[in-house]
């Protein structure tokens, strides 16, 4: 007979996992753990491994090694859907809108309600309208128009709409991939703002970011990541921004690097 699931069990834990593309090393014994409420944040530059990570939480790869487990039962991801049927909702950093369509129809893109049976069968608009600009507002998203094509808003509007979108439609853990990426300072504050509103209604977070400071604001729980391994875990009680920066930096290879550059002392 099969053992029930703790309540407390991890939203979503990850142990040892590793993937590989023949000889290619993409992931190797990585673990990361994510708990309701809480943020847990993969750091790394370019090659460390990140978008690996995101696909097999996504559903988009199957892990090679390692276990996966979703509130405490052992899990192997057939595909996007599985994920999200197990609330894992992923928003990637290029976001699937259509930016013609007005920010309601985005909302509901694919999960479109209609009223009506046979010929007269038709979307639903109004409930769209109206159930697009109550979540925004329970995100504390305040828009102009939700009629509005959503390409007209800024790029920190169209991800907080994202969140909210995931929030609406029940995802117990959003991923997000680099949310801050191509965004300026104060987009940035307000991207920031709504992820941690999310972990406020008690999701599970998994921020992706190459940027130690903006992980930093938000995060309860950080990984380091370089060449598909784990250069470090720590939650925020037992690291600072300053250590956490030196390790995203390289740490001692970036200090090995400066003694190299250093100009010869004249004679």
């Amino acid at each position: 007979m099969t053992t029930p699931p703790s309540p407390a069990a991890p939203l979503v834990e990850l142990d040892e996992v590793s993937k590989y593309y023949g000889n290619i090393r993409a992931l190797e014994g990585v673990s990361l753990e994510v708990g309701a409420g809480r943020i847990s944040c993969v750091l790394g530059d370019n090659g460390a491994g990140k978008s690996t990570l995101i696909k097999i939480i996504a559903g988009l790869h199957r892990h090679d090694a390692g276990t996966f487990r979703i509130e405490g039962e052992e899990v192997t991801l057939a595909n996007p859907r599985d994920a999200l049927d197990r609330g894992i909702a992923t928003v990637y950093q290029d976001l699937a809108v259509v930016p013609l369509m007005p920010v309601w129809r985005n909302f509901f893109l694919g999960s479109e309600p209609t009223k009506g049976t046979g010929l007269l069968k038709r979307l639903d608009v109004a409930l769209m309208r109206d159930t697009t600009r109550k979540a925004l507002l329970g995100m504390g998203i305040d828009l102009r128009d939700v009629d509005q094509p959503i390409g007209t808003l800024s790029g920190g509007e169209r991800q907080c709409v994202a969140i909210a979108r995931a929030v609406h439609f029940g995802a117990k853990v959003l991923v997000l991939d680099e949310p801050t990426a191509a965004l300026g300072v104060k987009q940035s504050g307000v991207v920031l703002k709504y992820v941690a509103a999310a972990r406020d209604q008690g999701l599970g977070v998994v921020l992706i970011t190459h940027n130690p400071h903006h992980a930093y604001l938000v995060g309860d729980r950080f990984v380091l990541l370089k060449r598909g391994a784990m250069a470090g875990s720590h939650t925020k009680d037992s690291v600072t921004l300053d250590e956490l920066t030196r390790q995203m930096a390289g740490g001692t290879e970036l200090e090995d690097l400066r003694h190299e550059l250093e100009r010869p002392s004249a004679t």
